[in-house]
């Protein structure tokens, strides 16, 4: 992989540091004297976080998008990498939100500022402008790429970029990872092969977890776009797309595009985040404005053995104008239980603290 700008990208690695001859006050301890007794080492991790689909609608476009990730720049900015689903185009003047999203280009450089070292490009939106806006699109991620280290994966203007970006691998303190991103379709196609967006078929996902193995990764990540959009519980076309992933090589599947939090299980050990919901957005309908984050660790024991620790979800709320703020802003909801006299409108505290209990209850989290 082309070097990046990402925040740790070298294994850390620990000296052994070696005790010989000391008994703690006390103590009744047997030693050999020719046999030092090493000092157990911490293990090493490797983190990264997802968030799901980073939105721009039309009544968005009005306010100064800097406050949008504000409240999570820490979160993202401190984890070895983070990724982030990015549903709109950048094909340029006129701005337009649904049905046919195209963002200023200053949205997604401000994403990247705020921490984002992935975005993931293999969404229903992502064609909203045809192949010119695609085009157009992934010519200011290449440019992001080139001045930030801002990677992405999902689509691909050629047979060269896809297959550096599909599997994408990348290398976190040694830690080779490999992540997946397809989707279900497109709301518009285009007659032309290029720029390719990957959909999902069992064919092409296993072929991409296949290579990935085979170019040395060590887990696979599968981030797919999918699902039936404002439904808490998972249908079963996803459920048969994550188990041939799993079956294929799938360390972990975190899914995108339902706009609301769906439930998470394991198949045969292997954890699935069935959606993350919306990360900002207008959205307003039920369970839309409510959100996960997921975090993922790897750690290296004192053994020098890799494993992938239990996925760390984080409830997170988008608070719309005149509510917590002036301007939309998504907040790590449980910082701000307990706090309704923060709000400029006290009923959307409310509304945070029961759209929170009702998808827990819908979907089986538990935080």
């Amino acid at each position: 992989m082309a070097s990046t700008n990402m925040k740790s990208l070298t294994l850390i690695i620990t000296t052994t540091l070696l005790l010989a001859g000391f008994t703690p006050a006390g103590a009744q301890l047997k030693y050999d004297l020719k046999k030092p007794v090493p000092l157990p080492q911490t293990p090493d991790t490797v983190s990264m976080v997802f968030i799901g689909d980073v939105m721009m609608h039309k009544k968005q476009l009005d306010y100064d998008f800097t406050a949008f990730l504000a409240p999570l720049k820490s979160r993202l900015s401190g984890a070895d990498a983070a990724v982030a689903n990015m549903e709109f185009t950048m094909a340029g003047t006129p701005y337009t939100g649904y049905p046919a999203f195209s963002a200023p280009d200053g949205y997604a450089e401000y994403a990247a500022d705020c921490g984002v070292d992935i975005f993931l490009l293999a969404n229903n939106h992502i064609l909203d402008k045809g192949r010119s806006g695609a085009i157009r699109t992934l010519d200011v991620y290449d440019r992001i790429c080139s001045q930030r280290g801002t990677l992405y994966t999902g689509m691909a203007r050629n047979k060269e970029v896809l297959g550096r970006t599909t599997p994408l691998m990348i290398n976190l303190k040694g830690v080779r990872i490999a992540l997946v991103n397809f989707t279900y379709g497109t709301n518009l196609s285009s007659s032309e092969e290029w720029p390719r967006v990957n959909r999902i078929n069992r064919s092409e996902m296993t072929a991409a977890i296949k290579k990935a193995r085979q170019a040395g990764a060590e887990f696979v990540i599968v981030l797919p776009h999918w699902g039936t959009e404002y439904t808490l519980q998972h249908n079963a076309g996803q459920e048969e797309a994550a188990r041939y992933c799993v079956e294929a090589g799938a360390d972990a599947i975190i899914g995108a595009h339902p706009h609301v939090v769906q439930d998470t299980t394991h198949i045969s050990g292997v954890p699935v985040i069935y959606s993350m919901g919306n990360a900002v957005s207008n959205m307003s309908a039920r369970n839309t404005r409510i959100e996960l984050m997921v975090k993922l660790t790897f750690a290296l024991d004192r053994n020098g053995e890799r494993k992938m620790l239990e996925p760390q979800l984080e409830f997170l709320w988008c608070t719309l104008p005149g509510t917590l703020t002036d301007n939309y802003t998504t907040i790590p909801l449980k910082e701000y239980l307990g706090k309704r006299e923060l709000w400029k409108a006290g009923y959307d505290y409310d509304n945070m603290v029961s759209s929170w209990k009702a998808v827990k209850a819908g979907t089986g989290i538990k935080d």
